[in-house]
């Protein structure tokens, strides 16, 4: 009984450990993509969008997982700037972080991919939709919403890119770090 009781706690001691390396892990990838953002870079070639999903998907905490991206945006925009369409921006941010938690239990890298490609998706739909509504550059008729639109096509391309690009390396960091670094892995969660 005492042996079953040492194991136990030896197990569940090597989790919080696993636990503890694998958050410090997640929290340093955030922070050094975070960092990314206020680099020279070309149009929408940045890592908050591959942050938000990754922090969906990786951080257990809730709360936490949608703080994370929307703490880099409002930090890095009060370097930047705020602009009318903050607000649709962190929005898609939060629709990307909901993309991401539909990843937790199932980490493949085909649904990786997909959820790159909606999260790209939902940000060039619902940014260009801010453009035509918000910004006066197009006419506020259907024509000008696909104007709009078609015009936003090269803005996709390298958002759906620089997302690739950089939830390739955060999620690809986590499974080296899986793979290479037992300290990192976590157990198995147990469902009834």
């Amino acid at each position: 009984m005492t042996g079953k009781i040492s194991e136990t706690a030896k197990k569940v001691g090597s989790d919080r450990e696993a636990l503890a390396y694998r958050t410090a892990l997640v929290l340093s990838l955030i922070i050094l993509a975070a960092a990314l953002r206020l680099a020279p870079h070309p149009w929408n070639f940045t890592p908050v969008g591959a942050i938000a999903l990754f922090s969906g998907a990786m951080v257990r905490h809730r709360r936490a997982a949608y703080l994370f991206p929307l703490l880099v945006m409002c930090v890095t925009d009060l370097i930047t700037g705020f602009n009318k369409l903050s607000p649709l921006v962190y929005a898609s941010f939060v629709l990307s972080v909901v993309i991401g938690r539909l990843l937790i239990q199932n980490r493949h890298l085909l649904r990786i991919g997909l959820a790159t490609f909606l999260g790209a998706l939902q940000f060039f739909l619902l940014t260009n939709f801010g453009v035509w509504a918000f910004l006066n550059s197009y006419p506020r008729t259907s024509a000008g919403l696909a104007e709009c639109y078609l015009a936003g096509v090269p803005f996709f391309w390298n958002t759906l890119a620089s997302d690739a690009f950089y939830v390739s390396v955060l999620f690809g960091a986590v499974y080296l770090a899986d793979r290479f670094a037992p300290r990192f892995r976590q157990a198995a969660p147990s469902h009834p």
